[in-house]
């Protein structure tokens, strides 16, 4: 089965084009828009580990080395068209618009963070795995039913193919004809839980046969690849043709989260390796090199004002009034239980300082 599913390149790992098939539609301004969001979302996750780090953002998931394959997928997005992110997505998120004060924010805990800006279809970001997935189809399915164009993208790991959401979401997609990209990053490992453990599989894109889908298993540290077969995908979508599953190969350098130490389930010398050879951002510097468009005067303007967009959103997003505790309870259900209130009552007679 795996031979049937082959990691499609259109780049290879020196930067050099596999294929003249794309000639035409890479230039210049579009190579450099898509590196110049690859440095944003790099020097945001970096920021963002760094302050959690000290003690100024909550708990976060960071996704170095998985930037091609979530600024590549993202970039093929329409204005109206739908994103279903996991908590490992912002990179997606930031591409398709979202604030990146809100996505500080929402690392801190704040219910602002889940808010996308107006005219913007992100959803919160899902934290169970696999749990937006129907949503996701759900979604596509409204479009198609109102008779737009409007497609869904929705994005989730190789452990979310473990769940039966995963399986739901693909079975309705296909039975509906939903136009609905589902956008697997493997990035091999399920928090300590390397894929060859998970699943008899050989690969992820494989299970699309059992729902009579297309699916494709490309490179996710090759921004090309990632960019023009989700934009084939979404277009099939548009046009009435159902759903596809697209297999993003990658690597996670990091750990899952800043709770997380990686160095007790995976060797790190593998990252150290896969950062000198396949690494999304190096890999598409090499292509800019090899084809006349790189200036480096031009990539360290890049990389400053991208540090000062960080900062800026970082001062913003400690501007902000400090969180109403009435958040903590109002939201979970839609009419207080029982159980809500007497938690509610008890923590404000903390707060005002009445308990023993």
């Amino acid at each position: 089965m795996n031979n049937h599913f082959p990691i499609i390149q259109v780049i290879d790992e020196e930067g050099s084009l596999l294929t003249q098939d794309y000639n035409d539609l890479i230039n210049k301004e579009f190579v450099r828009n898509l590196y110049e969001q690859m440095i944003l979302v790099r020097t945001f996750d970096r920021k963002a580990i760094s302050l959690q780090r000290q003690g100024r953002l909550g708990t976060y998931a960071p996704f170095e080395g998985q930037e091609a394959a979530q600024v590549g997928s993202a970039s093929a997005l329409a204005k109206n068209d739908w994103l279903f992110p996991t908590y490992r997505d912002h990179a997606a998120s930031i591409t398709f618009g979202h604030s990146l004060p809100h996505i500080l924010l929402y690392w801190n805990g704040r219910v602002e963070g889940c808010i996308p800006p107006a005219g913007k279809r992100i959803f919160p970001p899902a934290v169970p795995i696999a749990t937006h997935l129907p949503h996701a189809t759900g979604a596509a399915l409204a479009e198609k039913r109102r008779g737009t164009k409007n497609a869904a993208i929705v994005y989730f790991g190789d452990g979310a193919t473990s769940e039966g959401d995963f399986h739901e979401g693909l079975n309705f997609a296909s039975v509906f004809k939903a136009p609905v990209v589902f956008f697997n990053q493997n990035n091999q490992y399920a928090i300590s839980l390397p894929i060859q453990k998970q699943m008899n599989s050989k690969t992820i894109a494989q299970k699309s046969v059992a729902y009579e889908i297309p699916g494709f298993r490309i490179d996710g540290n090759d921004i090309f690849a990632v960019y023009f077969y989700t934009k084939q995908a979404l277009e099939r979508a548009r046009n009435g043709e159902g759903p596809t599953l697209i297999e993003a190969v990658t690597w996670r350098y990091g750990a899952h989260t800043t709770a997380d130490d990686p160095k007790k389930y995976r060797d790190q010398e593998e990252s150290v390796m896969k950062r000198k050879t396949i690494d999304p951002i190096s890999r598409l510097e090499r292509y800019m090199k090899k084809s006349g468009i790189w200036e480096e005067s031009w990539c360290e303007t890049v990389q400053k004002e991208a540090s000062d967009t960080i900062e800026n959103a970082v001062n913003e997003m400690e501007a902000f009034p400090p969180p109403d505790a009435n958040d903590l309870f109002d939201h979970v259900f839609e009419t207080a239980t029982w159980t809500i209130k007497e938690q509610k009552d008890s923590y404000f007679q903390y707060l005002r300082g009445e308990h023993s």
